[in-house]
Protein backbone atom coordinates (compact mmCIF):
# COMPACT_ATOMS: atom_id res chain seq x y z
CA UNK A 1 0.00 0.00 0.00
CA UNK A 2 2.85 2.41 0.81
CA UNK A 3 4.48 1.71 -2.53
CA UNK A 4 1.27 2.48 -4.39
CA UNK A 5 0.75 5.65 -2.37
CA UNK A 6 4.37 6.68 -3.01
CA UNK A 7 3.99 6.13 -6.74
CA UNK A 8 0.76 8.12 -6.74
CA UNK A 9 2.35 11.04 -4.86
CA UNK A 10 5.43 11.00 -7.09
CA UNK A 11 3.25 11.01 -10.22
CA UNK A 12 1.15 13.87 -8.82
CA UNK A 13 4.30 15.92 -8.22
CA UNK A 14 5.89 15.09 -11.58
CA UNK A 15 2.85 16.05 -13.65
CA UNK A 16 2.94 19.54 -12.12
CA UNK A 17 5.97 20.26 -14.32
CA UNK A 18 4.05 19.56 -17.55
CA UNK A 19 1.82 22.56 -18.10
CA UNK A 20 -0.19 23.53 -21.16
CA UNK A 21 0.39 26.91 -22.75
CA UNK A 22 -2.08 29.47 -21.46
CA UNK A 23 -4.58 31.19 -23.70
CA UNK A 24 -3.30 34.70 -23.03
CA UNK A 25 -2.62 36.76 -26.11
CA UNK A 26 0.14 39.28 -25.48
CA UNK A 27 -1.55 41.76 -27.77
CA UNK A 28 -4.55 43.84 -26.91
CA UNK A 29 -7.72 42.74 -28.69
CA UNK A 30 -7.40 43.70 -32.35
CA UNK A 31 -9.89 44.91 -34.93
CA UNK A 32 -11.03 41.33 -35.62
CA UNK A 33 -12.56 41.02 -32.14
CA UNK A 34 -16.35 40.85 -32.36
CA UNK A 35 -16.92 43.57 -29.77
CA UNK A 36 -14.49 45.95 -31.48
CA UNK A 37 -15.95 45.29 -34.93
CA UNK A 38 -19.52 45.66 -33.75
CA UNK A 39 -19.70 47.93 -30.69
CA UNK A 40 -22.69 47.06 -28.59
CA UNK A 41 -24.50 48.04 -25.42
CA UNK A 42 -22.31 47.63 -22.33
CA UNK A 43 -24.63 45.03 -20.81
CA UNK A 44 -24.32 42.81 -23.91
CA UNK A 45 -20.53 43.12 -23.92
CA UNK A 46 -20.40 42.42 -20.19
CA UNK A 47 -22.56 39.29 -20.55
CA UNK A 48 -20.43 37.99 -23.43
CA UNK A 49 -17.18 38.61 -21.55
CA UNK A 50 -18.55 37.09 -18.35
CA UNK A 51 -20.16 34.00 -19.86
CA UNK A 52 -18.38 33.36 -23.16
CA UNK A 53 -14.99 34.98 -23.64
CA UNK A 54 -12.98 32.68 -21.33
CA UNK A 55 -13.42 29.75 -23.72
CA UNK A 56 -14.26 31.60 -26.93
CA UNK A 57 -11.52 34.25 -27.23
CA UNK A 58 -7.77 34.67 -27.10
CA UNK A 59 -7.94 36.05 -23.56
CA UNK A 60 -8.87 33.51 -20.88
CA UNK A 61 -9.11 34.59 -17.25
CA UNK A 62 -7.60 31.71 -15.32
CA UNK A 63 -8.73 30.82 -11.79
CA UNK A 64 -6.26 29.68 -9.13
CA UNK A 65 -6.98 25.99 -9.71
CA UNK A 66 -5.74 26.29 -13.30
CA UNK A 67 -2.24 25.95 -11.85
CA UNK A 68 -2.91 22.38 -10.70
CA UNK A 69 -2.45 19.40 -12.99
CA UNK A 70 -4.42 17.61 -14.37
CA UNK A 71 -7.07 20.35 -14.01
CA UNK A 72 -5.05 22.69 -16.25
CA UNK A 73 -5.03 20.08 -19.02
CA UNK A 74 -8.79 19.68 -18.74
CA UNK A 75 -9.29 23.47 -18.88
CA UNK A 76 -6.91 23.73 -21.81
CA UNK A 77 -8.90 21.15 -23.77
CA UNK A 78 -12.13 23.07 -23.09
CA UNK A 79 -10.61 26.36 -24.23
CA UNK A 80 -9.10 24.82 -27.37
CA UNK A 81 -12.38 23.14 -28.27
CA UNK A 82 -14.33 26.32 -27.55
CA UNK A 83 -12.06 28.37 -29.79
CA UNK A 84 -12.36 25.78 -32.57
CA UNK A 85 -16.12 26.29 -32.55
CA UNK A 86 -16.13 30.07 -32.11
CA UNK A 87 -13.39 32.56 -31.39
CA UNK A 88 -14.71 36.06 -30.73
CA UNK A 89 -11.16 37.42 -30.97
CA UNK A 90 -10.92 36.20 -34.59
CA UNK A 91 -14.54 36.84 -35.62
CA UNK A 92 -13.52 39.42 -38.25
CA UNK A 93 -11.43 36.82 -40.05
CA UNK A 94 -14.48 34.64 -40.64
CA UNK A 95 -16.31 34.87 -43.95
CA UNK A 96 -19.69 36.59 -43.87
CA UNK A 97 -21.40 33.22 -44.27
CA UNK A 98 -19.44 31.77 -41.34
CA UNK A 99 -20.14 34.83 -39.15
CA UNK A 100 -23.86 34.43 -39.76
CA UNK A 101 -23.67 30.70 -39.06
CA UNK A 102 -21.73 31.24 -35.82
CA UNK A 103 -24.27 33.81 -34.63
CA UNK A 104 -27.04 31.33 -35.46
CA UNK A 105 -25.25 28.67 -33.41
CA UNK A 106 -24.78 31.14 -30.56
CA UNK A 107 -28.52 31.85 -30.54
CA UNK A 108 -29.40 28.16 -30.44
CA UNK A 109 -26.84 27.22 -27.78
CA UNK A 110 -27.76 30.11 -25.47
CA UNK A 111 -31.52 29.63 -25.91
CA UNK A 112 -31.21 25.89 -25.23
CA UNK A 113 -29.08 26.53 -22.12
CA UNK A 114 -26.16 24.53 -23.57
CA UNK A 115 -23.83 27.51 -23.27
CA UNK A 116 -22.11 28.32 -21.09
CA UNK A 117 -21.36 24.74 -20.17
CA UNK A 118 -22.86 23.48 -16.92
CA UNK A 119 -19.38 22.62 -15.61
CA UNK A 120 -18.27 26.22 -16.23
CA UNK A 121 -21.36 27.70 -14.56
CA UNK A 122 -20.85 25.40 -11.57
CA UNK A 123 -17.52 27.04 -10.79
CA UNK A 124 -18.25 30.49 -12.26
CA UNK A 125 -21.57 31.62 -10.83
CA UNK A 126 -21.16 34.97 -12.59
CA UNK A 127 -21.46 33.17 -15.94
CA UNK A 128 -25.00 32.01 -15.24
CA UNK A 129 -27.27 33.91 -17.59
CA UNK A 130 -30.67 35.07 -16.41
CA UNK A 131 -33.67 34.65 -18.70
CA UNK A 132 -33.48 38.39 -19.41
CA UNK A 133 -29.80 38.10 -20.36
CA UNK A 134 -30.54 35.15 -22.65
CA UNK A 135 -33.27 37.19 -24.36
CA UNK A 136 -30.92 40.18 -24.60
CA UNK A 137 -28.11 38.11 -26.18
CA UNK A 138 -30.49 36.43 -28.62
CA UNK A 139 -31.96 39.79 -29.69
CA UNK A 140 -28.46 41.25 -30.04
CA UNK A 141 -27.24 38.29 -32.14
CA UNK A 142 -30.31 38.46 -34.38
CA UNK A 143 -29.82 42.22 -34.88
CA UNK A 144 -26.14 41.64 -35.65
CA UNK A 145 -27.07 39.00 -38.22
CA UNK A 146 -29.31 41.57 -39.90
CA UNK A 147 -26.48 44.13 -39.89
CA UNK A 148 -23.99 41.68 -41.35
CA UNK A 149 -26.46 40.50 -44.00
CA UNK A 150 -27.34 44.02 -45.12
CA UNK A 151 -25.42 45.10 -48.23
Amino acid sequence: MRVILGIFIAAAVIIQFFRPEKNLSAAAPDRNDLLLMHPTAPEVGDALKRACYDCHSDHTRYPWYAEIQPVAWWLDSHVREGKEHLNFSQFGRYSTKRQLHKLDELIGEVEDGKMPLASYKFVHAEARLTDAEVDMLVAWAEDLQDQISAP
